[in-house]
């Protein structure tokens, strides 16, 4: 019983679910601003690396110039990365944006589209960083029984910069992941709101 003479139970005790909610949802889209912006960086930093790494070797009076052209599995790293980062920018804005008018993501074609472009992304970032690793370690490695040598003994720095790319890049990718988790869950929780509305109809 209260001073009032009024029983306290459940059912008249306050609940600020909308509050909590409110509260719940601006860290979510802070938390999906900051991983947006550190996959933007990441990735623009990774392609600028391994698209900008060039060394001139010397080899029996003839020079021989080593580029991320090379590789495909190289310029395959690069056009994913710029394409993340790039992906990544529009969406810095769009949460920027929707951070500043208070908004939450209520439309499920537009949550769909921010769940398949999160989807795409991280795995093409994933192959192309998984095929770049395994170039990187064939040209770090070589490999004796198909008489491949190892190229890094002599285009030392140029593997050396290819490698603090693709670090980038690996970092970038499970920053993505963690991503598409998040636009996942504000995807999905969408269907259970209105499984919630059609239980309170009942």
């Amino acid at each position: 019983m209260s001073s009032l003479g009024v029983g306290v139970s459940p059912g008249n005790v306050p609940v600020h679910h909308g509050t909590d909610l409110k509260v719940f949802d601006r860290r979510v889209r802070l938390g999906e601003l900051i991983l947006r912006c550190v996959i933007c960086i990441l990735a623009l930093l990774a392609a600028v690396l391994i698209a900008s790494d060039t060394q001139v070797k010397k080899i029996f009076s003839i020079q021989k110039k080593a580029q991320f052209t090379d590789m495909k599995a190289l310029v395959f790293l690069v056009v994913a990365n710029g394409i993340a980062a790039a992906y990544s920018v529009v969406h810095v804005l769009r949460c920027i944006v929707s951070m500043v008018r208070g908004s939450v993501i209520f439309s499920k074609p537009l949550a769909w589209a921010i769940f398949s472009g999160d989807q795409i992304m991280t795995y093409s970032c994933l192959a192309a960083t998984a095929s770049a690793l395994q170039a990187a370690l064939f040209s770090k490695m070589g490999e004796p029984t198909l008489q491949w040598m190892k190229v890094c003994t002599m285009y030392g720095k140029f593997c050396n910069q290819v490698g603090e790319g693709i670090a980038s890049a690996v970092i970038a990718s499970l920053s993505m992941v963690i991503l598409s988790a998040i636009s996942a869950f504000s995807l999905f929780r969408l269907y259970g709101n209105n499984k919630d509305k059609n239980n309170a109809r009942w």
